[in-house]
């Protein structure tokens, strides 16, 4: 068969050839925000690699949970140092880790990651590879029918969303899927934002694995926006934010794919929701900027408890406050500060409480 010879000619771009006005607003607000991160972000390699910890394992967690997983990011970050989990599902903690070391890959070599279904296969390969029951089918697309099911906060399907691509369609949906994506990234005729969104939908409707495509998806999410020159994912958890609004995304996701292979296909909730999550994280990233520096967002007594604990690593706020001469108060109020920055993380509760340099 015959491919089409430019974007224009695959049936996909027409759903994103005559957007509404109210998404290139926000297309052109996370733009304008993704320049001042471009023309901003002069943070030092050791702060970025504490912020990239830290959302290796709020980003984990969170896309495991929207697919059943019962651990928080404490348990997430738990399991990642090697600490006994002895209380949960291994399956969970297969799943955790099988993301996690995907994420964390690919954020440390995206430049060099094309785009392309073996790409794709190779990313199912390595975020199942710890799971015992999927060992059959890594990395290669379904063979059997599957379904997308609504889970709640239990891990339990509360309905299904929607019916997929059949088996023995998929390989050719992907072959074209993928093809006009990557096209349509080069010919840059259509905005990167409008192409990543319409793949998601479109990948997530055609389900193309046995399992795992909903956490596939969120980590090729984070790859094309990558290469498009969204340079701030590893800093922000993208999978967070979809978490905190999970309702929304199945309701976007279920509405606009209800339209797909009809007369009148419309993504524009789908899209209307994906951006929305885009802005609020450009946002965040930006917001970084001006935390990172952190000596001159500190009072005088905050940034000496503040470089106490950068020295000891470890400590409790009573031998913070005879160490530094800064009243109990006042050095709770800093360790309050050192928390939302996400400098510092509390260990223990209680009268065993301490604080620990992140």
């Amino acid at each position: 068969m015959r491919l089409p010879a430019t974007t224009m000619d695959y049936p996909f771009s027409k759903r994103i050839t005559n957007v509404p006005e109210h998404l290139w607003t926000l297309i052109n607000t996370i733009d304008l925000l993704r320049g001042q991160w471009i023309g901003g972000a002069r943070l030092n390699p050791q702060a970025l690699g504490r912020l990239k910890r830290s959302v290796l394992v709020t980003s984990t967690g969170a896309s495991t949970r929207i697919e059943g997983s019962k651990l928080s990011d404490e348990e997430v970050e738990r399991l990642m140092r090697g600490l006994s989990m002895q209380t949960f599902a291994d399956r969970d903690q297969q799943e955790v880790r099988g993301y996690y070391e995907l994420l964390q890959n690919m954020f440390d070599a995206w430049k060099h990651i094309p785009f392309s279904e073996s790409t794709i296969k190779h990313f199912h390969r390595e975020l199942l590879k710890y799971t015992d029951k999927d060992e059959l089918h890594r990395g290669e697309y379904k063979k059997k029918e599957n379904q997308v099911h609504i889970v709640d906060d239990a891990g339990q399907s509360i309905g299904v969303l929607f019916d997929t691509t059949p088996a023995w369609r998929t390989s050719k949906e992907m072959q074209e899927l993928v093809e006009w994506t990557q096209t349509a990234l080069a010919e840059k005729e259509l905005h990167p934002l409008l192409i990543i969104g319409n793949f998601l939908v479109e990948f997530l409707n055609i389900h193309p694995f046995e399992d795992g495509n909903g956490r596939l998806s969120r980590v090729l999410t984070n790859l094309l926006l990558l290469r498009a020159g969204y340079e701030y994912m590893p800093y922000v958890s993208h999978e967070k934010l979809v978490e905190n609004n999970k309702a929304e995304y199945y309701l976007a996701l279920r509405k606009s794919q209800k339209t797909l292979r009809s007369k009148k296909e419309d993504i524009t909730l789908w899209l209307e929701f994906f951006f929305s999550v885009l802005l609020t994280q450009a946002r965040a990233a930006i917001d970084l900027l001006s935390h990172e520096n952190i000596e001159k967002l500190l009072s005088p007594k905050q940034l000496a408890v503040w470089r106490y604990l950068e020295q000891t690593g470890e400590a409790a706020p009573k031998e913070i406050s005879v160490a530094t001469h800064v009243a109990r108060p006042t050095v709770s109020q800093a360790l309050d500060v050192l928390l939302r920055l996400k400098k510092i993380e509390r260990v223990g509760q209680g009268r065993t409480t301490r604080y620990r340099k992140i």
